[in-house]
């Protein structure tokens, strides 16, 4: 049976109400903008967040992408892709440089993003604060004094821990040298991509109803001491198996067969974009 949606599935109403939030966010950079979290065809904690900012956002003329830890064949990536593509209609491509609307799940593309791209990250927990804080009224509130000790405390306590910050995705940084912010679960690696970026950065959290943004060209620091500076995940000498890319995210992967690790691009299409540029240059076919 056949059912007939509304272009990119919700009604206008709602597409309306979100954008208005998004400008709100985009106004305040760093802040957290309540918003009417919509029912979803997919499960809360699987991308609603990043998914109602997409289908509020996407035009006819959009081209799109969507990753998942970086790879745009994973289970989560292919089926918002499906959902968009059946109340759309729009392209869909693999590469970067091509997309107007990117939406990710914990990663930011390896190739830098312009002034013609949104990406939209989903969020889980979109409040720093919440490990030292259950309370949403006090977050409000601390938020609103710039009280940012209990982030500070939280790497202070790593240090004591690991005898460094020892901090795995979820970096917390300061945007606009005014809100202490969450850059959703991307890898440390990627936290200086969000500092004067050309392109807008979206970030919804479907469950916990909030949206906020970093506009363009918008300072993000990410929180660190003077003895014990913010530092990204270093991989050392070590390269992709694919395309030999160095400088970039790696993914350890254990050979099932010899146990031994190796790695590789977490970026899977800026693995395969090196791969044909290598192609092409020793004269063979992408």
């Amino acid at each position: 049976m056949n059912i007939n949606y509304n272009f990119a599935y919700f009604d206008e109403g709602s597409k309306k109400e979100i954008r208005r939030t998004s400008l709100k966010a985009v106004a305040i950079p760093g802040y957290q903008v309540p918003f009417a979290s919509r029912e979803m065809p997919i499960a809360r904690g699987w991308g609603t967040g990043g998914l109602q900012l997409t289908l509020s956002l996407i035009g006819s003329e959009d081209i799109l992408k969507v990753i998942d830890q970086g790879s745009d064949e994973s289970v989560n990536a292919v089926n918002i892709k499906k959902l968009i593509s059946k109340t759309t209609g729009v392209r869909i491509t693999k590469d970067t440089s091509e997309a107007t609307l990117i939406q990710s799940r914990h990663r930011v593309p390896e190739i830098p993003l312009n002034e013609d791209q949104i990406l939209v990250l989903q969020v889980p927990m979109p409040e720093p604060l919440r490990l030292v804080e259950p309370s949403e009224f006090v977050t409000k509130r601390l938020h609103c004094e710039m009280e940012y000790s209990g982030a500070w405390l939280m790497l202070f306590e790593k240090i004591m821990k690991f005898g460094n910050m020892a901090t795995g995705p979820d970096h917390p940084v300061y945007v606009h040298d005014r809100y202490v912010m969450s850059p959703s679960p991307i890898p440390r690696f990627d936290n200086p991509k969000l500092n004067y970026s050309k392109a807008l950065i979206l970030f919804g959290a479907g469950r916990e109803k909030k949206i906020y943004a970093i506009p363009p060209y918008t300072k993000v620091v990410s929180l660190g001491f003077e003895d014990f500076p913010f530092e990204v995940e270093d991989f050392g000498d070590k390269s992709c198996k694919i395309c030999g890319a160095r400088g970039v995210y790696l993914d350890e992967i254990i050979d099932e067969d010899t146990e031994n690790a190796f790695y590789q691009c977490s970026d899977t299409s800026y693995c395969i974009d090196r791969l044909n540029v290598k192609a092409t240059d020793e004269g063979g076919e992408p």
